[in-house]
């Protein structure tokens, strides 16, 4: 492994990349890292709307595994950039699997943080005979309870970016937050849509991290468009109760027990609060949990990278 701070695998380029047509509209990009014949695992971004990096490379081995990573439909390299035209959890989880039988994996370990974990468990739930294992981390199930505590609930410990998020809009606007940011982000006035989305992405930044320096690595500008469409990828899942709705995955995940889990868990992530992963953990006896007690939700935090570097380690299998 490396000597950085967090003591991830050197970073890689990918050895293949490409994009996959999943439906008449959305063309998903790709990449393939690693060992070609190595163990599959399959990365899946959170937001919804974030897009997949580099630095996610490098919770992996890249002798044993062939890591995957994508990005989900209107985000990152996908086309089209920001659509939310056909663009729900379900269509995230038939475009995984399309992915997995284009690439001729029989099964692969599914590693997901924060709104991927609730589409890892989701896919999980769909296929569960193609998923070899679970890493999950910061654990989000889209219940209504959790979209008010990101949204309201939080201000009681970030009152200062809870009032940043607030103050952007005029004071007529401010008794539902969600129509108003939809309103100016959706708008086609770049003038009026950009400076929503970037405010927008900047509230949840500000509340990622235990440690307001903790630093991540990635400190590159976003690019205008990414913002844009990051912002209005997540605002369009936010607004249809992230197209989870009347399921209950917690539920559905008692019949993943079957499949080795691992769980990590920041002790003080703001962004999804630990009692979510506290009580998958109770659904799923196999699972492990480790919640980490020095971070919040973001997966660059020093604890939590070392802890899912720790599960992909444990994850490996004889090839």
């Amino acid at each position: 492994m490396s000597d950085d701070v967090y003591n991830m695998y050197p970073g890689i380029e990918p050895y293949q990349s490409g994009h996959l047509d999943v439906s008449a509209l959305h063309s998903i990009y790709y990449e393939q890292s690693g060992n070609p014949n190595g163990q599959p695992v399959v990365f899946l971004h959170g937001g919804p709307g974030s897009g997949c990096n580099p630095m996610q490379r490098r919770f992996f081995d890249p002798a044993h595994y062939r890591i995957i990573l994508l990005d989900q439909r209107g985000c990152g390299r996908s086309q089209p950039l920001g659509s939310v035209e056909d663009n729900t959890i379900d269509s995230l989880v038939a475009d995984i699997e399309r992915l997995r039988s284009h690439l001729d994996i029989a099964r692969w370990l599914v590693f997901g943080g924060s709104w991927g974990s609730t589409l890892a468990i989701a896919y999980a739930v769909a296929q569960p005979h193609r998923v070899s294992g679970l890493i999950l981390r910061g654990i989000f199930l889209s219940r209504p309870e959790e979209l008010r505590w990101f949204l309201h609930d939080v201000r009681h410990f970030y009152p200062e970016a809870w009032e940043k998020l607030v103050d952007f809009l005029d004071p007529a606007e401010r008794g539902d937050l969600l129509a108003a940011y939809a309103k100016r982000i959706f708008s086609e006035n770049i003038t009026v849509s950009l400076p929503a989305a970037i405010h927008w992405n900047a509230y949840e930044s500000s509340i990622m991290t235990l440690r307001p320096a903790s630093g991540n690595g990635n400190s590159t500008p976003v690019a205008d468009a990414i913002q844009l469409a990051r912002a209005r990828v997540q605002l369009h899942y936010i607004l249809h109760d992230c197209f989870v709705g009347s399921r209950d995955l917690l539920q559905e995940a008692v019949a993943l027990t079957h499949i080795p889990t691992a769980i990590i868990q920041g002790r003080y992530d703001m962004v999804c609060p630990p009692q979510t992963a506290w009580q998958l953990k109770q659904a799923m006896p196999q699972a492990t949990l480790e919640m980490i007690p020095d971070a919040g939700h973001s997966a660059m935090e020093p604890g939590t990278a070392a802890a899912l570097l720790a599960a992909t380690e444990k994850f490996k299998i004889g090839l």
